[in-house]
This record gives C-alpha cells, sequence and structure tokens, in this order.
C-alpha cells in the first residue's frame, strides 16, 4: 500500500528531528530559535517530513521557526506519555515506580495529550499526523502504558483534531499485544532495527523488510508506516556489537533503506538527523548518542558529505 496516498499526502522523504545540543536535554536547556532555525535550514533541501517526539518547549520552537521562515516541511507531532505502570521486566532496571508516581503521571500524560491537541489545531497546515505516544508498549520500556489506555487517547485526539493519528511502535507488538489498536488508529506506525537484533550490514534491509512486511501483511487493510530506522556510527557494546557500526555502514543502510521505500512509495522516518549527548548514559561510544546523520557539531557524516556539496 501506498502510504502517501492513503494518507493523503505529498510524497517526500522523512526524518526525526531532535535538536538537543551539547548541554542541552529535554526538561532542561532547549534549543534557541536561531538554533533550531539553523539545523531546519541544514535539512531542508533533503527531507520534507519531520517527525517530533513530544509536545514540549522544544517542538514549539520548531513549529515558531517553520510558520516565521515559512520552511517547507510538514510535521508529524507525538504526544510522549510517561508510565502508568510498572515494568518489572524493563532490562536496565528502569520501570519501577510508586503508586504517587504513576498517578502523577497520568495527570501528566493527559496534560501532553491535550498540548497535541492544542497544537495539532493551532498548526494545521503543517502538523499532518499525530502519534498518541512512543514505545510505550513494549516488553522492554521504561514507561509502560496499557493498550487499553492507549487506545483511549487515540480516541480522544481523534475526536477533538483533524489530523490521521496513530501511536510509534516497535513492530513485535503489532503482531500481538496491539491488535486492538489497530482498528481505532488511522495508521500503523513501527520502528525497526536490524542493527539492535545483531544483524550485520549485509542482512539489514531484508531484515527491515521482513519486519514492515509482517506488520503489513497482517493488516492490509491499514497503512503502515516506518517511523523509526537507522543505523548507528558508534557503540561501546552495550545492545549492539562495536564491530557492526560504523559511518560506512550508516550510509550502505541509508541507501538501501530509502531507495527501496522511495520506490515502494512506504513513508519512512530514518533515525536520525544529528548525534544527541545526553541520550543513554555517560559513556561516550553509548550507542543511543551516535544515530545522527550529521555528528552534534553540525557536520556531515560519511552518509551527507556528498549530499551537502551538491
Amino acid at each position: 500500500m501506498n502510504t502517501f496516498q492513503a494518507l493523503n499526502l505529498t510524497p517526500g522523504r522523512s526524518i526525526c528531528y531532535s535538536g538537543f545540543r551539547e548541554g542541552q536535554q529535554p526538561g532542561g536547556i532547549c534549543p534557541s530559535y536561531n538554533e533550531v532555525k539553523e539545523d531546519l535550514l541544514l535539512l531542508k533541501d533533503h527531507w520534507s517530513y519531520l517527525r517530533l517526539y513530544d509536545c514540549d518547549d522544544h517542538a514549539e520552537v520548531v513549529l515558531e521557526v517553520i510558520e516565521k521562515e515559512k520552511l517547507p516541511f510538514q510535521i508529524m507531532l507525538g504526544a510522549y506519555i510517561v508510565a502508568e505502570m510498572n515494568n518489572f521486566g524493563c532490562p536496565w532496571g528502569g520501570g519501577v515506580y510508586t503508586e504517587a508516581e504513576l498517578d502523577a503521571n497520568r495527570i501528566k500524560n493527559q496534560n501532553q495529550i491535550q498540548k497535541l491537541i492544542g497544537l495539532a489545531n493551532t498548526y494545521p497546515t503543517i502538523i499532518c499526523t499525530l502519534s498518541a505516544g512512543n514505545e510505550a508498549c513494549v516488553d522492554w520500556t521504561d514507561h509502560y502504558v496499557s493498550v487499553s489506555s492507549v487506545i483511549n487517547y487515540v480516541k480522544q485526539i481523534k475526536s477533538e483534531a483533524k489530523q490521521p493519528v496513530t501511536f510509534c511502535e516497535n513492530y513485535v507488538p503489532w503482531l500481538s499485544k496491539l491488535k486492538p489498536l489497530v482498528e481505532v488508529v488511522d495508521f500503523i506506525s513501527i520502528h525497526t532495527y536490524p542493527v539492535w537484533e545483531y544483524k550485520n550490514i549485509h542482512e539489514a534491509l531484508e531484515y527491515t523488510k521482513d519486519n514492515y512486511f509482517a506488520v503489513a501483511n497482517m493488516y492490509p487493510h491499514k497503512p503502515v508506516v516506518i517511523t523509526e530506522a537507522g543505523w548507528a556510527t558508534n557503540s561501546n557494546g552495550r545492545g549492539i556489537e562495536p564491530h557492526n557500526v560504523s559511518e560506512e555502514n550508516q550510509e550502505i543502510y541509508y541507501h538501501d533503506l530509502v531507495n527501496w521505500t522511495d520506490k515502494d512509495g512506504i513513508l519512512t522516518f530514518v533515525f536520525e538527523a544529528f548525534d544527541e549527548s545526553w541520550k543513554g548514559s555517560n559513556e561516550p561510544l553509548e550507542p543511543e548518542k551516535h544515530w545522527g546523520l550529521f555528528k552534534i557539531d553540525r557536520t556531515p557524516k560519511l552518509v551527507m558529505e556528498s549530499q551537502m556539496i551538491l
């Protein structure tokens, strides 16, 4: 299924964008108007769609810059919902909260959903799709939310905003526990990361296709979008074998991915635009910090070097 046609969108390449630079992080120092403008001017000649994860101050600045500078982007805007249940199986030891914390989180989530709806209605020509959350139902998440709660959030968003609504999640839960959600969302959004599943670069594209079509073939009546797919360029060995990541491998995977998805008309958000040093542990080679197609100082990695010359 051509997802652009199904969602009434103009075909174009897409990327996940979070602009936090050195010394900045969510809940702390936020990128300034001029820093966001610098980022978007770097991205505008290569991508038409940006995915934002959260309705935070950063997202508001991004939307303001796009509107005031008249930049040619469409936005998938997400609400970042936090834990409403304990996940004692979280592999890195997170996911456990007191009842008081969970109660407070439910209030935060309701506020986040209302913020999403408000921004969707304030920027209806810029925000093209909405997400009710991100990786909140998968078994390893540290911000676990029940499927029934996500269903209620999706219904609430759909009742108060006009844009198509989804929920962004790893491909695996869509094959089982998220079946009740499928009939509620307007489209399915999957994340696929071959390198996290110990696939080498020669297996990567076929594995991505396997992940995609496992979901798409199960629900042929629903558009399926890839909202995260990418390749890290460094690793300290935590979850990703260091020999499997490099700028060379990132370049190969990026071109294989976009050539396939361009040809098949699959809306695909590459993960991600810029490296972000706040993510993961304090170790410099923590893989979470190294998914950008640009380094944190905004210099291009190998995959972008030739394209920046054009």
